[in-house]
């Protein structure tokens, strides 16, 4: 009896240290997403939109190091994608023809099952209670499926997902046409027009950057799900005889993206589709180790033949190819790299987070422990490649700094910063994620030579002034 006892005192014991330690990781990641949100804000990354105005919720605006991050992500995907040979790029139009969102099936089915409390009139997705809190302040923490359970919801009802607006001066059923919720139709009506126009043979590729909309019922986790968004497609027409081999290919090129560009393996995860959409053969998500758990970047979908053989039927254009070796003619499959340039962005910035602890030496000559907040973005996306400080205003430092800067901006993004003490100087640029800092001081007066600081190990070393430029290039 007492073995048996303290058997489950033991297995008592173990349950109690799992949860204090998923309870203490849980909310080390909120503390963690809390910190980075105020960050993108303070350093001026990412607001919420009309701010003044009390915000629109699920919309966000890109500040000045948030819009240059932004564009560097999207200028390292366009090259990963579009410099090669068998890739096209477009820049289809947001309003499109009606009947193209009939052929691609959105007006019928890009639909969310819609929920409302009847006690708070919060809103809901039915397919994701369990992943939403409830909206009742009284229940801080409670889960909406829990409501459900109990009752509390109205019969679900499906939404439609697009945005509606009217196209001419009168407003009816004839002028509607739709905010696009995907960037992918847009290539499909023009394969033959790209196909034609660039001479270019199976398997080849059309790729789009550009904004996407959707009504979203629930928006969440800061950038993660929001109703105005980019994405970064690429349509890979193929041979259906090869397309078990494409989707294998741009699966693993995909991922090594991400890695290529700072983010380690372990934090990304390659999830297959359990159930799969009506148009795919075959689908996995490239997912990232979000705060609140794996949530998708990027898509991975082998589309077969549905696309264009939809708009085959509903325009009455052969979307079809020719090919002059085997004479045989076909409609393409399609494999499809679907990553959000938002969510990337999410990631890029939570990947690159980090706190560490640093030794600071006082005026007395001691040293105190200090933490450090630092972004420790590749170089390529770093917003701000280098900072540039005199080290007092005066003694001709300012304007060797300014001269420096202005050489330099003709080829890198920098900042010019002349205000307070060098170390307060250095950690605003490891929250901003600059990569160096170069500072003029007395000795360049003498010897014109510079001190460079890396962000990442805080070490120093002098160069020469005119040595700079090529420095930079060779790091960065």
């Amino acid at each position: 009896m007492l073995l048996f006892a303290l058997t489950i005192l033991n297995e008592f014991c173990k349950l109690s240290d799992s949860l204090y330690k998923l309870n203490r990781n849980k909310l080390a990641k909120t503390d963690i997403t809390e910190k980075v949100v105020s960050l993108a804000k303070r350093r001026g990354f990412v607001f919420q939109s009309s701010e003044i105005y009390g915000g629109l919720n699920g919309c966000w605006d890109y500040g000045p190091l948030g819009v240059e991050l932004l564009k560097n992500v999207k200028e390292a995907w366009w090259k990963e994608m579009t410099y090669r040979e068998n890739i096209e790029g477009i820049d289809a139009s947001i309003l499109m023809h009606p009947r193209v969102w009939e052929a691609s099936g959105h007006v019928e089915n890009f639909t969310d099952p819609m929920v409302d409390c009847k006690e708070c009139k919060a809103r809901f997705r039915e397919d994701i209670l369990d992943e939403c809190e409830c909206g009742n302040k009284a229940y801080k923490g409670r889960k909406a499926s829990k409501c459900r359970d109990e009752g509390k919801f109205t019969e679900a009802r499906n939404f439609n997902l697009m945005f509606k607006t009217y196209l001419g001066a009168i407003e009816n059923e004839d002028s509607i046409v739709y905010l696009r919720p995907e960037t992918a139709q847009g290539i499909y009506v023009n394969f033959l027009n790209v196909k034609e126009a660039s001479r270019q043979k199976l398997p080849f590729g059309i790729a789009q950057i550009g904004k996407a909309f959707r009504n979203e019922i629930n928006t969440k986790n800061f950038l993660f799900r929001t109703r105005e968004f980019e994405q970064m497609e690429m349509q890979f027409f193929i041979n259906p005889a090869e397309d078990e081999k494409w989707f294998e290919y741009w699966k693993e090129n995909r991922i090594n993206w991400f890695v290529k560009y700072g983010i380690s393996r372990d934090k990304l995860n390659i999830h297959p589709h359990d159930k799969l959409a009506h148009y795919a053969k075959s689908a996995v998500d490239i997912e990232f180790a979000f705060p609140f758990g794996w949530g998708e970047i990027e898509g991975i979908h082998n589309r077969t033949d549905f696309d264009l053989k939809r708009h085959s039927e509903f325009s009455g254009k052969k979307l079809e190819y020719f090919d002059d070796q085997t004479k045989e003619r076909f409609i393409p499959y399609v494999i499809e790299t679907s990553a959000g340039a938002s969510r990337s962005f999410m990631a890029f910035l939570l990947n690159a987070y980090e706190e560490e602890q640093v030794s600071r030496e006082n005026l007395d000559g001691s040293t105190a422990k200090e933490t450090r907040t630092v972004l420790r973005f590749h170089p390529a996306l770093a917003p701000v490649k280098a900072a540039i400080f005199p080290l007092v205003n005066r003694d001709g430092m300012p304007e060797i700094a300014h001269k420096l800067t202005e050489d330099l901006r003709k080829d890198f993004k920098v900042f010019y910063d002349d205000s307070g003490a060098v170390g307060r100087r250095y950690r605003r640029q490891d929250e901003c994620g600059t990569p160096y800092c170069i500072t003029i001081d007395s000795d360049t007066l003498n010897d014109s030579t510079v001190t460079v600081r890396d962000r990442d190990s805080m070490k120093q070393e002098r160069i020469s002034i005119d040595k700079v430029n090529s420095y930079l290039k060779e790091k960065l």
